[in-house]
């Protein structure tokens, strides 16, 4: 067989052929986008007809009296080249002048950097200070027809619902619809849920729609701190006879205080009672049985078996559950921690176990402002374990009676 050869000029002509359509591709992409970013493209196109004009004028009758020399090169050529340059200067003069200036003004008015369209609810806002709610309400309506997902938009709106146009239902029409829209953050649904049951709490006195609304956050987003933080809300919710007495409150005659206080033998029985501790470890307890995640429940009920019961192994086992809990926010277990190791001091466990809860801080949260005070605390451990088991007596010394009756104030050498 015999080799394929392939003409040389062929050769040459399919490059050229391929660098220009290259080069028309090219300018032709640049001319689309410049034409597309152009604040007025009709004028653009008219330049680029002029320019194509003067260009094909260059080309067709000066360079070729230049490329001759001689008397027509040297003083006609030469000068139409002069004139030709000047009107390409004089059609693209501003487009030049502002590739110039643009850098330096877009460092105070950004440029041709473009914003992203957002709702505005200035307006809204300020009729809703003089007092105009629906037509407030029809001005973050028409923000909405525009932007139907806003948050803020859609919040506010049930606001003026709620609170200023006597709406709860619409209110919570509005919360719902917002909720069930995808692409809102978590916390931005467990804040409207949230803002839902403050509402059936103070304008409906409804305690069981807002244990509804709170259960929702624990419904959609499990085992997280926001449905925690809900769990322990519903633990907190009072009674209805609570709040409805919150809202009309009986008037509470004091009666008479105790005259000549200070001519009385004795106070002691003007002493208030303090509640008793086992009643209220009783009352935690019970409570604890209903809502297992009220932590602030479960940390006062360690307290009391550590300080009144001396039980510091039922205190360390309430706050370990706490410890132990997922998504608990770092701060409430530093908290707890430091509170564990402050019982273990307080009640003589010695220096190993307060030594190690305090480790725990510095195991869990190495990078935490709270882990260099743990560091500092088990420095000086001893020295404050020490400092809890000296007993200080202070031993007051024998004084006359009646020093307030001596003439002077001098007593006799």
């Amino acid at each position: 067989m015999q080799p394929v050869t392939i003409n040389r000029s062929a050769l040459d002509i399919l490059l050229s052929l391929g660098a220009l359509a290259l080069f028309v591709g090219l300018a032709g992409w640049a001319m689309w986008w410049w034409l597309k970013k152009s604040e007025d493209p009709a004028r653009l196109v008219f330049k680029w007809i002029l320019t194509g004009l003067v260009l094909g004028v260059m080309f067709l009758k000066v360079i070729p009296i230049v490329a001759g020399g001689g008397f027509g090169g040297a003083f006609v050529g030469i000068p139409f080249t002069a004139v030709c340059g000047l009107a390409l200067a004089i059609i693209w003069r501003h487009d030049i002048a502002g590739l110039v200036a643009k850098p330096f003004g877009a460092l105070y008015d950004g440029g041709d950097a473009q914003i992203d369209p957002q709702a505005y609810y200035s307006i809204a806002e300020a009729k809703r200070k003089r007092g105009h709610f629906t037509e407030a309400v029809a001005e973050i309506r028409k923000q909405l027809d525009k932007f139907p997902n806003d948050f803020t938009g859609q919040m506010l709106l049930a606001e003026i619902q709620a609170e200023n146009l006597n709406d709860l239902p619409g209110a919570e029409v509005t919360i719902q619809r917002l909720c069930q829209q995808t692409g809102h953050p978590p916390r931005n649904v467990a804040y409207a849920f949230n803002t839902l049951a403050d509402w059936h709490l103070k304008y409906s006195v409804d305690r069981d729609a807002a244990r509804v609304d709170l259960q929702r956050i624990v419904d959609l987003f499990p085992d997280s701190e926001l449905a925690l933080v809900a769990e322990q809300r519903i633990g907190h919710l009072a009674g209805t006879d609570y709040m409805l007495a919150a809202h009309d409150r009986p008037r509470v005659h004091l009666p008479e205080g105790v005259r000549n206080v200070g001519l009385l033998p004795s106070s002691q029985h003007l002493t208030p009672t303090s509640c008793d501790p086992a009643e209220l470890a009783e009352e935690y307890v019970r409570h604890l049985q209903q809502h297992p995640q009220d932590t602030e429940a479960r940390e006062k009920l360690a307290v009391i078996y550590a300080d009144h019961f001396e039980r510091l192994d039922l205190a360390a086992d309430q706050l370990q559950q706490l410890i132990d809990q997922p998504n608990q926010p770092a701060r409430q277990v530093i908290h707890w921690l430091n509170l564990l190791a402050d019982l273990q001091i307080r009640h003589g466990a010695g220096y190993d176990p307060a030594w190690q809860t305090l480790a725990q801080i510095v195991e869990r949260y190495p990078n935490q402002a709270a882990a260099d005070v743990a560091r500092n605390r088990m420095d000086l451990l001893k020295l404050e374990l020490k400092a809890k088991t000296l007993t200080r007596s202070v031993k007051l010394g024998n004084y006359e009676q009646n020093i307030g009756l001596r003439q002077g104030g001098h007593g006799k050498r």
